[in-house]
C-alpha cells in the first residue's frame, strides 16, 4: 500500500458480505458497514444498505450521482468484521522504544495496524521525569508530517515510577520513586495521561490514587508486593485495573489471596494479562479466564521494541535486553522484559489456550479497554462509533485494518479480499 493512500483523507467505504461481530452479544452475523465521515454510519443486514439514504452520511461525504469514486467498497467475504484491536500496554514496536525514545512514539502507532490494533496506549515505563515529559509534548504535538497515519494513541500509560523495589521486574530498581503529590503535577487526564500503574503498598501511594482519579487517570495496581487488604484498600480509593495480572506480584495463597486473590476474589478489578505464551502458562491463562469472565478478563501484548524485529540486542526503558527465541529478556540475570509479539498474536494463543471462539477473545482486546477506558465511541461497530475496524481470517489473522474510516492495512493474500470502487 502507498504511503499517499495511507495519508488520503478519510473516504466513504462500503464494508459488504462479512461477518459482524458484536463484541458485547458474541454474536457474529452476516451484515454490511457503511463508513463516513471516520464513523460508522450504518450497519445492516446483507444487501439491505442503501447508497442513497443521504441522512445516513455527514455533509462532507454526501455522494453524488455523478462520482461515484467518493466511495470505496471492500468485500469481506470469508472474513470476520469485527471492531478494532485495542492495546493498553505498548512499550514500543519496530525498533522504537517508548520510554527511551519518547519523540518517536508515532512510528510505534504506525507499525501496529499490520496486527490489527486501531488504538493504544504508548507506555513509558520506571524512566527519569525528563521521558515522561517528552512523551506528553510528542503525544500533545500531534503526529509529524513525515510520519504515515498509524493506530490512534488515546493517551499514555505511565507504568512506574511509583513501583514495588521488591517487585520491579524489568524496571530499573535506581528510578524508581515513592508516591508524592511533587511527583504527579501535572498527571491528568487532560495533559494526555490516562494510566497509571502504581503499587498501592507504597507510602502516600493511596493518597496519590485519589488524585490521579480524581484528574481522570486509570489507576491499576501492579508491580507490587502488596497483601489482600492493600489492594482492597487501593480499590476503595479508585483503582479499576491490575497490570499484567501474575506478573511481577506475590502468587495466590491459601492464606494470603495477595493481588491475585483481590482480582479473582472479586467483581469489579479489570485483569490485564499478558497471553505470548511466556508470561502466563497456557492453564493459567484459561483458569484466570473461567474466573473473571468475558466482562474482566482485559488481553494486553505488553509488547516492546522487538515486535518485527529481528533477534538480538534491544532496549528497554534504558537496560539493555536481548531478542531471542521469540522472547525479550534482560541481558544481566535473564528475565522477561515485555513480549515481542502483537496483540493479534496473543488473541491467536488465548483462543487456544481457553478454548474459546472469536467472539470470546476478541471481547478482550475491543469492548473490555473501551470500557475500561470510558469510551463507549470505542470496541464496537454501531452507529456513532468511530469507524476503527479490522478484518480478520477465521484463524484471526488481520487481512486489513481501518483507523478512523482510512485503510491502512491490507494483507494481499489467496484469501485477502480485493478492494474496489463502486
Amino acid at each position: 500500500m502507498s504511503e499517499k493512500r495511507r495519508d488520503s483523507p478519510v473516504s466513504t467505504l462500503v464494508i459488504t458480505g462479512g461477518a459482524v461481530l458484536d463484541p458485547e452479544t458474541g454474536r457474529i452475523e452476516p451484515a454490511d458497514l457503511l463508513l463516513s465521515g471516520g464513523r460508522v454510519t450504518a450497519v445492516e443486514p446483507p444487501g439491505r444498505l442503501s447508497l442513497s439514504d443521504q441522512h445516513r452520511l455527514s455533509d462532507q461525504h454526501r455522494l453524488a450521482d455523478d462520482d461515484p469514486q467518493l466511495v470505496e467498497r471492500i468485500d469481506a467475504t470469508g472474513l470476520l468484521v469485527s471492531p478494532g484491536l485495542i492495546d493498553l500496554q505498548v512499550n514500543g514496536a519496530a525498533g522504537v522504544d517508548v520510554s527511551s525514545e519518547p519523540d518517536r512514539l508515532w512510528e510505534v502507532a504506525a507499525a501496529l495496524p499490520r496486527h490489527g490494533v486501531t488504538s493504544f496506549l504508548p507506555t513509558v515505563v520506571t524512566s527519569d521525569e525528563s521521558a515522561r515529559d517528552r512523551a506528553m509534548h510528542t503525544l500533545a504535538a500531534g503526529r509529524p508530517d513525515d510520519v504515515p497515519i498509524g493506530a490512534r494513541p488515546l493517551g499514555l500509560h505511565f507504568e512506574g515510577p511509583m513501583l514495588s523495589p521488591k517487585r520491579s521486574g524489568a524496571h530499573d530498581p535506581k528510578l524508581l520513586r515513592e508516591p508524592s503529590a511533587e511527583l504527579i503535577a501535572g498527571w491528568s487526564a487532560e495533559a494526555g495521561l490516562l494510566m497509571v500503574t502504581i503499587a498501592p503498598e507504597l507510602p502516600g501511594a493511596l493518597d496519590v490514587i485519589r488524585e490521579l482519579v480524581a484528574r481522570g487517570v486509570l489507576v491499576s495496581v501492579g508491580h507490587t508486593a502488596a497483601d489482600l487488604a492493600q489492594v482492597q484498600a487501593a480499590t476503595a480509593a479508585g483503582a479499576r485495573a491490575v497490570t499484567h495480572l501474575f506478573n511481577a506480584m506475590p502468587g495466590l495463597d491459601h492464606r494470603e489471596p495477595g493481588p491475585v486473590g483481590a482480582v479473582l476474589g472479586s467483581e469489579g478489578l479489570v485483569a490485564g494479562v499478558i497471553v505470548d505464551g511466556l508470561h502466563v502458562h497456557p492453564v493459567t491463562v484459561a483458569a484466570a479466564y473461567r474466573a473473571l469472565g468475558p466482562g474482566r478478563f482485559l488481553a494486553i501484548s505488553d509488547t516492546t521494541s522487538a515486535l518485527d524485529q529481528p533477534d538480538g540486542p534491544s532496549w528497554l526503558g534504558g537496560r539493555r535486553v536481548l531478542i531471542g527465541d521469540g522472547a525479550v529478556r534482560l541481558t544481566d540475570d535473564g528475565g522477561l522484559a515485555g513480549s515481542a509479539v502483537g496483540l493479534d498474536q496473543c488473541l491467536r494463543l488465548f483462543a487456544k489456550f481457553a478454548d474459546l471462539g472469536p467472539a470470546e477473545v476478541l471481547r478482550s482486546a475491543t469492548a473490555v479497554p473501551a470500557d475500561l477506558l470510558n469510551r463507549s465511541d470505542l470496541g464496537r461497530l454501531q452507529p456513532g462509533a468511530i469507524a476503527d475496524v479490522v478484518l480478520l481470517s477465521e484463524d484471526l489473522h488481520p487481512m486489513a485494518t481501518i483507523v478512523g474510516g482510512r485503510l491502512l492495512h491490507d494483507w494481499h493474500s489467496a484469501s485477502a479480499p480485493e478492494w474496489t470502487a463502486v
